[in-house]
């Protein structure tokens, strides 16, 4: 393998350039319109363009990669995760082009890309699996009837799923027609195919998985565990490895498990064996259970190779080349503990909704923390793809050290204007219950109001904000603060003091500069100083802002939180609406966002229609309350 070509974007394209150079690999990137100077395209040695911004238009057109690969005399193409990583067919035409494929082979992503049928195969492996239906009738009043008799609660997935998207839980059954509906569409748009499976929802569930490798020669072998069970929306946010609370014999049951897994499906190259476990009573083998196969790598592997001192993409490059495992099952230890969280682009205080723009501040400490990104300072944010801005690993001896290291490490993460959910990630690893190993994948919506709480600026970052504006302005006068909002003020028989007036919120505070010792980061932004603390930025604006006011949507308007396309209208004009009821269903970043009536009324105007794409801020429709 002399050239190799990456059918991805972001930050695993640039992890993928950065241990194929490593190795003397000649690497070529593909980007659309929307990553035309993107990072990954700047790293890579060539770039070729292969289409519009949607992924549906460039990063899922496998003929446009394989045309890009004979182009530029690349001999294999590494899918990278997402996109078309578990793509049978194209990992199928690849390989009909003479191109080598770093993946699994397609017999194996078929076995295991649907969840039903790879459910059955686990069976007759002696793989343990979830109490559910896996048939073929998907008649609405079947799957009802099927979840009726599991028990409530249940959760609906679907078929070709993944990345926690096609997956509902369903509490009752009076909700289950509903979820259903949502659920198909989802599962439609993402994977087209609609097909879903009913399984018992564990109530105290953890999620463990085991990284598992195969070769060309018929050797498998696992590099242990990983917990994965602080999610949101059932999508990942907290990885670490190995799992808390998991015993010796616990571990070789569950490992040998998915060595098992691995090789019914004749397995090659890097893969992820997916358990729930019930948890109620600690991890144990005989209450952990198949969930499905990920045949690709994994956006967690960092934690792996951390623990393990192996580099997984390299053994992918190895074992696609025709290469043995680099190390067998003996050599394979764990040292110490790891932990990931990943940086979002999306605001908690707004209900997580995901946040674009350019990246005019942008720092994570890569001194105390492995960083993994896609992006640098001016770079864009694109509503076209998945909004994770970078991937933050820490290594230490033990748990408690691994998870203080990523916290200090998100309280220095510094990003502007684009919100994240930094300081949401750092109250996550401070929290006592992901601390104490016992989060399960309930734990961050049963404690969402806490660990989401929009935090206020301390009197540090006050007096930070004066200090930044003050020293850029350089103003010594002693006008009133009315009239000047940086200001240094003086006083009869006493020394000269310096002060500054600042605005957080509508909040007015006139400073004294010498009252508090602050330090950290600040940047300058036209409105005014942005001072970041514990992961959280906050804007101080100069009392010009109070006056400035701004033009707010009248009460019952229903504006647009950010750019997307409408994929569903559930009202008409001139409905009666209650609150709370869903009005119009948003597609961005791919997923989807409800938009409710904020009290009860009528709606007095619809402004769009489904398949209509909209800009951040647009009226969709407008809520006239009752008695209006």
């Amino acid at each position: 393998m002399k050239s190799l070509l990456i059918a991805n974007r972001g930050e695993i394209a640039c992890r993928i350039i950065r241990t194929a150079r490593a190795m003397g690999i000649r690497t070529v990137a593909v980007y659309s319109d929307a990553d035309a100077n993107s990072l990954h395209v700047r790293q890579a040695d060539e770039a070729l363009r292969i289409g519009p911004a949607a992924a549906t238009e460039s990063y899922l057109v496998g003929e446009r990669i394989i045309a890009a690969a004979k182009d530029s005399g690349a001999d294999a193409i590494h899918p990278g995760y997402g996109f078309l990583s578990e793509n049978a067919d194209f990992a199928q035409a690849v390989s009909d082009a003479g191109l080598i494929w770093v993946g699994a082979p397609p017999a194996s992503i078929r076995a295991m890309g649907l969840k039903d049928a790879a459910k059955k195969l686990m069976d007759e492996a002696g793989v343990p699996t979830t109490p559910g239906y896996l048939g073929e009738d998907q008649s609405p009043d079947r799957l009802k009837q099927e979840a009726d008799a599991i028990g409530y609660p249940v959760l609906i997935k679907a078929v070709a799923g993944g990345g926690g998207k096609g997956m509902r839980r369903v509490d009752d059954a009076a909700t289950f027609e509903e979820m259903l509906t949502s659920c198909k569409r989802e599962a439609s748009s993402s994977f087209g195919d609609d097909r879903v499976i009913i399984e018992k929802y564990i109530l105290s569930p953890r999620h463990i998985e085991v990284q598992v490798f195969g070769d060309t020669h018929g050797n498998v072998v696992h590099l242990f565990e990983r917990d994965c069970s602080l999610q949101r929306r059932h999508q990942k946010v907290v990885e670490e490895a190995p799992a808390p609370g998991m015993d010796a014999k616990t571990r070789e049951e569950i490992c040998a498990a998915a060595v098992r897994a691995a090789k019914a499906v004749d397995y090659v190259g890097a893969g992820t064996i997916e358990f729930i476990a019930d948890a109620s009573e600690g991890l144990r083998a005989d209450r952990i259970w198949f969930m499905e196969m990920n045949t690709r790598l994994q956006v967690e592997h960092p934690v792996t190779e951390e623990i393990t001192g192996q580099d997984l993409v390299e053994w992918q490059l190895r074992v696609a080349a025709g290469e043995p495992l680099p190390r067998a099952q003996d050599e394979l230890s764990i040292d110490g503990w790891a932990v990931e969280a990943r940086l979002y682009a999306e605001d908690p205080a707004t209900g997580f909704l995901p946040s674009t723009g350019t990246l005019a501040t942008f720092y994570a400490p890569d001194d105390i923390a492995r960083v993994e990104t896609g992006v640098e300072v001016l770079d864009a944010i694109s509503p076209h793809y998945d909004p994770m801005i970078a991937k933050i690993i820490c290594h230490a001896d033990t748990r408690d050290e691994a998870i203080d290291d990523l916290a200090e490490a998100m309280a220095e993460t510094n990003v502007w204007p684009v919100k994240t959910n930094a300081a949401f990630l750092r109250n996550c690893l401070l929290s006592h219950g992901f601390r104490s190993g016992e989060a399960t994948t309930n734990f961050i919506a049963d404690h969402l109001d806490d660990l989401s709480a929009a935090p206020a600026p301390s009197d540090a970052a006050w007096q930070m904000a004066a200090r930044a504006r003050h020293r850029i302005d350089g103003s010594e006068s002693a006008e009133p603060v009315t009239s000047a909002p940086w200001f240094a003020g003086l006083r009869l028989n006493a020394a000269p003091r310096a002060q500054a007036a600042v605005v957080h919120k509508g909040e007015l505070r006139v400073v004294e500069l010498a009252d508090i010792d602050a330090s950290g980061g600040w940047a300058i932004e036209k409105e005014g100083v942005v001072v970041f603390e514990d992961g959280q930025p906050f804007l101080f604006e100069t009392p010009h802002a109070l006056a400035r006011g701004g033009a707010a949507a009248a009460d019952g308007a229903i504006l647009a939180p950010m750019p997307g396309k409408v994929i569903a209208v559930a009202v008409e004009n001139g409905a009666t609406v209650t609150k709370g009821q869903t009005l119009l269903t948003l597609e961005a970043m791919k997923m989807e966002h409800s938009l409710t009536a904020p009290f009860d009324g009528t709606v007095g105007e619809l402004s769009v229609a489904t398949g209509e794409q909209v800009t951040e801020g647009t009226v969709l429709a407008v809520v006239e309350p009752e008695g209006a």
